[in-house]
């Protein structure tokens, strides 16, 4: 069980109540370190969303690249996470967390720059694109490890569901609103040019970074001779030792090895299936985020009302259940709508709440030290089954058609929430042993 954070927290080393500032308890933003890194993060990922369009954009309208060239360049960036997520938790415990957040935002806003600067050259070419998606998403990888594993530092123990909401809430905004404006300024500016925003959400990112007051704990010395393949297992056996986290990481390992499939066929499926127009599957998109971002700021409150083992049930047989309004749609056009658009905004509802109790969790019960391995190794484990499953769906939607594989992929959402249903989780309440 990870130590008191409320003792952790009384330390003159890495301390909530003697860091300037932090004193004072900000009633939205809870703390004022927390409402810094919030807000860099904020800007950060309505800048990211603007580089994944750009950049596919760029290699489409600029790059003219063919089909396989896009495929390959979409399969590198779900790579880094697989190639660096183990060595990422292990380097990110051996060093203090907000320097490598800090370096990780100037990195990529260095990386991004050259695609613009190519551009005005004419020296752009889709190999560069290659490099800079592979070399930002690691970037990426470390950057989201370390601030994983930095926001108990920022936050006392009571408050992490509700600082994990609040990130998960800037994370839906840009998901409704980061297309829209990133769609208007690739038509505006370019694709390439476009990317220049992010470059800028990453150098304030790196600012409001760089003005958190708090003194992280020194990271504890590693062994003589200990090896990172030593430290990689443990952050594994952290998560396999661990009834709550085992039960958490096999369930959501299911989930994205399912949801992937789903994700993989969805846009085919309700535009050539169920023939929805472009403007009103965009409606559909729309309507997730803002479930999500209702779920992210009603987290709190269900979790202090239930708690966070029933909470992560419910959330995930709630998003399990709703998803198979998808593939069972049919009748009227009006049904069809009504259900695609029920799935979306109460199933994205409870998944958001699922995914925000899923971090909190881990990041209550694995001692700080110790937490960017885990972190890594979850993300490792969990992360790793989406190319998995998006391979399988496109194979199975061929064979089987769409709408037979978008209900396989269902039941394995549901097999997910099963799996928590019969877990420890069940009858786990806050501070009891594991």
């Amino acid at each position: 069980m990870h130590s008191d954070k409320e003792s952790d927290l009384q330390e003159t080393d890495g301390s909530v109540d003697k860091t300037e500032g932090q004193s004072k308890k900000l009633p939205f933003l809870i703390r004022r370190n927390f409402a810094l890194q919030w807000s860099g993060q904020t800007i950060s990922v309505f800048g990211s969303h603007i580089t994944g369009m750009g950049l596919e954009l760029t290699a489409n309208l600029t790059l003219r690249a063919n089909a396989s060239q896009m495929g390959l360049l979409a399969a590198l960036g779900s790579a880094p996470v697989l190639l660096v997520g183990l060595f990422a938790g292990v380097w990110v415990d051996r060093v203090r967390r907000r320097p490598v957040m800090i370096a990780s935002d100037l990195a990529r806003a260095l990386l991004l720059v050259t695609v613009p600067v190519a551009a005005v050259l004419g020296l752009l070419h889709i190999e560069q694109l290659y490099v800079v998606t592979v070399l930002v998403g690691m970037l990426t990888v470390f950057y989201q490890v370390a601030n994983q594993s930095f926001l108990p530092t920022l936050v006392r123990r009571e408050e992490i569901v509700e600082a994990n909401g609040k990130l998960s809430a800037s994370s839906s905004l840009a998901e409704i609103g980061g297309p829209t404006l990133g769609g208007v300024l690739v038509q505006m500016l370019t694709a390439p040019f476009a990317i220049l925003f992010d470059v800028a959400s990453f150098l304030v990112s790196a600012l409001c970074t760089s003005l958190i007051r708090v003194r992280e704990p020194a990271p504890v010395p590693q062994a003589e001779g200990e090896s990172a393949w030593k430290e990689m297992r443990e952050g594994l056996r952290l998560l396999s030792g661990n009834s709550l986290l085992r039960a958490v990481t096999v369930s959501s390992a299911i989930r994205n090895f399912s949801g992937s499939a789903f994700a993989a066929l969805y846009g085919l499926y309700v535009i050539r299936v169920l023939d929805v127009t472009p403007a009103l599957f965009g409606v559909l998109v729309t309507a997730g985020g803002a479930g999500a971002l209702l779920g992210a700021f009603a987290t709190g409150r269900i979790v202090r009302h239930f708690g966070t083992g029933r909470v992560l049930i419910g959330a995930m047989l709630l998003a399990a259940v709703l998803s198979l309004l998808t593939p069972l749609a049919t009748g009227p056009d009006i049904i069809v709508y009504a259900m695609l658009f029920t799935g979306q905004l109460i199933g994205d509802f409870g998944l958001a709440i699922y995914l925000i109790n899923e971090v909190s969790l881990l990041q209550v019960l694995v001692p700080d030290q110790s937490l960017g391995k885990a972190s890594a190794s979850m993300r490792f484990l969990i992360e790793g089954m989406i190319p998995i499953g998006a391979i399988l769906a496109g194979m199975l939607g061929t064979i089987w058609g769409m709408r037979l594989t978008l209900l396989a992929g269902c039941m394995g959402f549901c097999l997910s929430a099963l799996w928590l249903v019969f877990s420890p989780l069940r009858t786990w309440h806050e501070g009891e042993a594991n």
